[in-house]
């Protein structure tokens, strides 16, 4: 296999041409061979054999033999797991992130970034081990007090998106293990050896720790066939799923009809809107990063651009000159270091981008500078891409996940903030302004109505110590940073009565 053998990574991070692709403490599979292909090359780069039903339920008996060993383990315990999964990444960074560039196709340093989340968010949650508490209440009654507790939930269920194949996994498994969950894992089915080499680490670390491997599985395969194994069993209390709204309105209904609980990360559809007071030379970065970077296939690019009437003309020109720069020499090998624009991730997202270009037009779009697919190049390209078009023009509804910014202007600013909650998506926002009035009005609830609501800073980039998600057709739930763990925990009040009489609550007698 030419393209396998081109990567002397793969062989270090125990990737094989061909390789099993479910763990529940042994490596197995017993499903059909998926090929894992570059986006770049459209090169197969190996292949995975994937799980079915049979296999999925052989994880789960071995998650229920781990699951009172985990969780009387000790929340510190399990913390300095996750630090060990941290630090083993660490020393596998740069071979963790080349893969994600690779199989996703993201440019090195974002590769690379991306495994530093995974890094950061096992610190956090090493840290958050040892502070996780319930209150500690004054009771009405004498001699009487009210606690809170806080229990694992049992199993939880992962299902990660392509587009950050390592980090969401981490987000979400990090927290649910220090809370003393067993998991399963089910990684988008175009990143399977992302998957792979993650649940390798993981697995090294129970191993060595003597731990069993149903502490955390893992299964790879077509969502259509264990998706909804996943959403409909009784026994994952928690399902986590990252992705398109459409599917996640299913992953809702299907778990919530058995009161199972969801955290969804699902459209975005996310603004910046720059004032009349904005420093065009701060915003301008920020545009560029959030629309352009990951080839605007992250959950938190930037898709709209709102500008104040003043300031249209100068913010829009500087912004098609960038885009100029980026098409005419820097979309190309995503491990080159020139590289700031790497391929979409599947040809499928080539004709979603052609499509949604061709529906633009027609609803009146001006293509300002890109609109073309670069089909004389080997891979997935396109140019990125700047559309002038009415805010209430249907498409702009619709969540591309590829490289088109749409820009606007506006007038006022209660105009700006309306055109920003107008969709109905509700993950990331961002304000560029020096006027307090308005900085403090968009984080206020006559603001923006997303969950993540910025200030001078792009909508790309979340750091792990805020608590990500969206509302509306976001669909809810946070995960990482802030006080996320709850989720993954389920709370117990506790009355205690330390005394020698039975008094009852709001002064009733029963005698």
């Amino acid at each position: 296999m030419a393209t396998y053998d081109k990567y002397p990574f793969l062989k270090r991070l125990g990737i094989e041409a061909e390789n099993a692709g479910c763990y529940d403490g042994s490596w197995f599979g017993s499903g059909p061979v998926m090929e894992s292909v570059n986006p770049a090359t459209g090169e197969v780069i190996a292949r995975v054999k994937t799980g079915t039903r049979d296999d999925y339920e052989r994880c789960l008996r071995a998650m229920d033999a781990a699951r009172g060993e985990w969780e009387m383990l000790g929340a510190v315990k399990r913390g300095d797991i996750v630090r060990q999964i941290g630090e083993a990444c660490r020393a596998q960074k740069k071979d963790l992130g080349n893969l994600v560039t690779l199989e996703m196709g993201k440019i090195e340093k974002e590769g690379e970034g991306e495994v530093q989340e995974v890094i950061d968010v096992c610190d956090m949650a090493t840290g958050i081990c040892r502070t996780i508490g319930g209150q500690y209440l004054p009771s009405e009654r004498r001699e009487h007090s009210i606690i809170e507790t806080w229990n694992p939930l049992g199993h939880v269920g992962i299902i990660t998106a392509f587009n950050f194949p390592a980090a969401v996994f981490a987000w979400n498994s990090a927290i649910s293990l220090i809370c003393g969950n067993c998991q399963i894992w089910k990684g988008a089915s175009s990143t399977n050896l992302v998957t792979v080499a993650m649940q390798r680490v993981v697995a090294k670390v129970l191993e060595a720790n003597h731990l069993p491997g149903g502490i955390a599985t893992m299964i790879c395969g077509s969502g259509r066939v264990l998706g909804d194994v996943i959403l409909e069993d009784p026994r994952i209390r928690l399902v986590s799923f990252t992705g398109s709204t459409e599917v996640g309105r299913h992953v809702s209904e299907v778990v919530h009809r058995r009161f199972g609980r969801t955290i969804l990360e699902l459209g975005g559809n996310n603004a910046i809107v720059a004032a009349e007071s904005a420093d065009i030379d701060l915003v301008l970065p920020a545009i560029v990063f959030g629309a352009v970077g990951t080839a605007g296939q992250r959950c938190t690019s930037t898709r709209r651009l709102i500008v104040h009437e003043k300031i249209y003309d100068d913010v829009v020109a500087r912004v098609k000159r960038a885009y100029e720069n980026i098409i005419k020499s820097r979309i190309g090998n995503p491990f080159d270091d020139n590289t700031l624009v790497g391929p979409l991730h599947t040809k499928a997202a080539v004709k979603e981008y052609e499509d949604g270009i061709a529906t633009i037009v027609k609803q009146g779009g001006k293509i300002l500078v890109g609109g073309k697919s670069l089909h004389d190049r080997q891979g997935n390209f396109v140019e990125p891409t700047v559309v002038e078009i009415n805010h209430d023009a249907p498409i702009v509804r619709t969540e591309l996940f590829v490289p088109i910014l749409y820009v606007m202007k506006y007038k006022t600013f209660a105009e700006a903030v309306k055109i920003n909650n107008e969709v109905p998506q509700g993950l990331s926002s961002s304000l560029f302004s020096r006027c307090m009035q308005e900085v403090f009005t968009w984080t206020s609830c006559a603001g923006s109505d997303a969950g993540i609501v910025n200030v001078n800073t792009g909508t790309s980039g979340a750091e792990i110590g805020g608590a990500f998600g969206g509302e509306k057709e976001t669909g809810g739930g946070r995960e990482s940073g802030s006080d996320s763990w709850k989720q993954y925990m389920r709370r117990g009040t506790c009355t205690v009565n330390y005394g020698n009489a039975m008094p009852l609550a709001q002064g009733i007698s029963f005698v």
